[in-house]
């Protein structure tokens, strides 16, 4: 009966003694893991027998199981239990089903790994969802003064020998589809005709000619992205930068219905499979060899940023103070404004530092959440971390960070036939803050959070507010008060769309606030202050004129300049 419930693809052959509960093992050693294969047609039946054996011994036991409340709890428990394990048994032997299509054997010996890493992920989603572990609200409090350090606090010397101890880690494993580019996201031109990773290469090239080090440059990449990003990274050869790169994990998705594996093989189509989010870094390093090869270098503090957050620099009072604390990992945080409240933020959990995420709250306190007096701060997700730490907490298998489970859809292969819904179980780098010694958070200034996720933070990077040197962007000295708060419509989504419509960057030095929806097109040489806001109603557009100076207004209607 339950081998329908695994495609033939799938089904693995009998073998003895399977189990569900495999612990994880890691690409640096001999695998640990029993892959045995509990056979399909035998695991219903069996788990059947448990759950009638589990549910006559409840009521044999105790007479005090007698109501009908208690024994509709205890048949459910029994049942979602057996359930679990049954999701559990079948998706163990599909994954070695998977393993057995993988011909190259450095390959087999990884993807191996991965999956182990994967399973452990998906069994404890399982758990999770059986016994709807939530965060215990009543438990949570703002960070105690210690768990979070004021920037300004902090020693201020140039710790230059602190930098023969430092890599610097970009996350790269995103993709520029949301901004309508194709490749990596970190090749999409952001100022002065560089990219995020040309920024990037300039800043650490600077500081290894300013202070006679050798910072290397590791980029984490995706599946996604590493044959791309592999051509990219051969211009900079002729830099004073030594570059390395390592991939994170490829984790097949999950079928939501059936909870099974959606690659057919290991050379299914790339749809079927998905980067496990920045959590995944800690065994990604391990699994690559590449923490090994950083620690042989010398280097023992990694600064790990988005590729995308363009005020990410090294600090080198940061670095100084988690040296001398002895801290295994900081996490950068900001204050938040209205604009961050979903943003991620520190707690005191329990007497302990930990990162609390808007999609683990509890529907009522959600708006408690976005409260900026309650919680003050939001994570940049810069994060320092100590190398040796990592790789005891990952050989320990001490990391269980929150899962994250995210819906997506797989197109149809046939015109007419429905997408395959799936799941993603990702996880986050700032979860893992509670599992490291002396961890606790920096208060930095806003300008260490600059990243660019939309085209509405792209006209702020390009614009006049900044000024570039050696890749870092600087604010203007004349702004008084935060960046500007910028927010373009639909018609600007596209990186195509917005440099159709805003040819030049307007004068932003005294802006407030912008807002732009629909059919909106900037000349030249256009000055923006004060809250500005254009609104071109349907099926209307709205043509700024070159030379414009916008002070307080908004702009509604329809005004077109045609050319003659």
């Amino acid at each position: 009966m339950a081998s329908k419930a695994i495609p033939s693809h799938l089904r693995p052959q009998a073998a003895a003694n399977g189990s569900a509960e495999a612990p994880r093992h890691h690409g640096k050693t001999e695998s640990h893991v029993t892959r045995s294969s509990v056979p399909a047609h035998t695991s219903i039946l069996s788990h059947t027998i448990d759950l009638s054996l589990s549910v006559d011994l409840l009521f044999q036991a105790d007479d005090i199981v007698t109501t009908s409340t208690m024994h509709e709890l205890t048949v459910a428990q029994a049942f979602e239990n057996t359930s679990t394990n049954i999701a559990a048994t079948q998706m163990r032997n599909a994954l070695n089903s998977l393993a057995e299509t993988v011909t190259d054997a450095s390959q087999k010996k990884r993807f191996q790994a991965e999956t182990d890493n994967f399973f452990e992920l998906f069994r404890r989603y399982l758990n999770d969802r059986a016994k709807g572990n939530t965060i215990d609200w009543n438990k949570i409090n703002p960070p105690a003064p210690e768990q979070v350090v004021p920037y300004e606090k902090l020693p201020n010397s140039d710790a230059v020998d602190f930098l023969n101890k430092l890599a610097v880690v970009k996350l790269n494993g995103g993709l520029g589809t949301s901004m309508g580019c194709v490749g990596p996201k970190s090749v999409i031109e952001v100022r002065d005709g560089m990219s995020f990773l040309d920024l990037s290469v300039r800043q650490i090239e600077h500081l290894n000619e300013t202070y006679g080090v050798n910072v290397p440059f590791v980029l984490m990449n995706s599946f996604n992205t590493d044959d791309d990003t592999a051509s990219i990274i051969k211009k900079y050869q002729g830099h004073k930068i030594d570059i390395l790169t390592f991939n994170q994990s490829r984790y097949p998705r999950v079928i939501k219905d059936s909870l099974l594996p959606a690659p057919k093989s290991f050379q299914s189509q790339l749809s079927d499979w998905y980067p496990p989010g920045h959590g995944d870094v800690f065994e990604s390093l391990y699994n690559s060899g590449m923490l090994d090869q950083l620690l042989e270098r010398g280097v023992e503090i990694i600064f790990m940023s988005n590729a995308d957050n363009l005020g990410a620099v090294v600090d080198l009072r940061i670095l100084q103070h988690m040296v001398e604390t002895k801290s295994e990992y900081i996490m950068e945080l900001t204050d938040k404004t209205k604009a961050d409240v979903k943003g991620g933020t520190i707690i005191d959990y329990e007497g302990k530092a930990r990162l609390l995420e808007i999609a683990q709250v509890p529907k009522q306190y959600v708006n408690e959440f976005k409260s900026i007096k309650k919680f003050k701060y939001f994570n940049t997700n810069n994060i320092w971390m100590n190398l040796r730490a990592v790789k005891r907490v990952v050989e320990e298998n001490a990391l269980q960070l929150e899962i994250i489970p995210n819906e997506k859809s797989i197109p149809a292969d046939k015109k007419g036939e429905a997408d395959l819904s799936v799941l993603q179980l990702e996880t986050a780098v700032g979860a893992a803050i509670r599992f490291f010694k002396n961890a606790h958070g920096v208060n930095v200034p806003r300008r260490r959070f600059l990243p660019v996720k939309t085209c509405s933070d792209l006209m702020l990077v390009k614009s006049n507010l900044y000024t570039l040197s050696h890749g870092q962007l600087v604010i203007d000295p004349s702004r008084f008060g935060p960046a500007p708060l910028i927010k373009l419509g639909s018609d600007f989504k596209k990186v195509a769309q917005f440099q159709k419509r805003i040819g030049s960057i307007p004068n932003i030095v005294e802006l407030d606030h912008l807002t732009v929806t629909g059919d909106v097109n900037f000349g030249r040489g256009i000055v923006l202050k004060g809250t500005v806001i254009i609104v071109a109603t349907e099926n209307s557009t709205i043509d700024i004129p070159p030379g414009s100076i916008l002070e307080n207004v908004v702009v509604q209607g329809s005004l077109r300049i045609l050319e003659h």
